[in-house]
């Protein structure tokens, strides 16, 4: 079985959790932080469309490693989050019995980005019934085509992709709160299966 090589993600789409769940996870810790990507910023659906939600982070150079990247606290992001997510599905199906397994992320503080991610991907991962204690990486590779053992999905699932016609992450159509308003929209965040479906693994 491939070993699936995935980078950071907050609040991850449904195709990154659906390829932790099919098997062996490496995270990639020696690159380089990259903006407007699913590292700091997940999509949820809300009555009016599609709504990004960005951590801040603390400025950082195009040779930032990932490791190092801050959270900025400057602004009220982790309130206006959760508030965003409480008026998207507090009325949802799932979302009274799931939030006080997220709520908890938006009232601590992490100081580094990957930090906040990996706990919070793995909290969400349990529910599912994973444990994930995923491998990491010990030297940034560029370019893993000639392993066959790796499948490279650092730069693949990327949030200005999911829309595109013939993007590789297909998945399951579920009933979504907002469906007859904005249509179903696939690969948001997570969250928004688990609050709308449950912790039943989609197939």
């Amino acid at each position: 079985m491939k070993n699936t090589l995935l980078s950071t993600a907050y609040l991850p789409p449904v195709e990154y959790i659906l390829k932790c769940m099919q098997g062996p996870v490496t995270l990639e810790v020696c690159e380089h932080y990259i903006k407007q990507t699913y590292r700091n910023r997940a999509l949820i659906a809300t009555a009016n469309g599609v709504q990004t939600l960005s951590i801040p982070v603390v400025h950082v150079s195009s040779k930032m490693p990932i490791l190092d990247v801050r959270i900025d606290y400057a602004t009220a992001w982790q309130r206006l989050h959760w508030k965003t997510l409480d008026t998207a599905y507090n009325s949802s199906p799932y979302f009274l019995y799931f939030q006080d397994y997220i709520r908890p992320f938006y009232e601590k503080k992490f100081e580094f980005l990957f930090d906040f991610n990996l706990e919070l991907m793995q909290v969400i991962l349990k529910l599912f019934g994973k444990d994930l204690q995923p491998q990491r990486t010990s030297e940034f590779i560029a370019d893993y085509s000639d392993n066959e053992n790796i499948d490279d999905l650092r730069n693949a699932i990327h949030p200005k992709r999911c829309r595109e016609a013939g993007y590789p992450f297909p998945h399951p159509t579920y009933t979504q709160i907002f469906e007859d308003r904005i249509g179903f929209v696939p690969n948001l965040s997570i969250v928004d299966y688990l609050f709308n479906e449950g912790n039943r693994l989609m197939c």
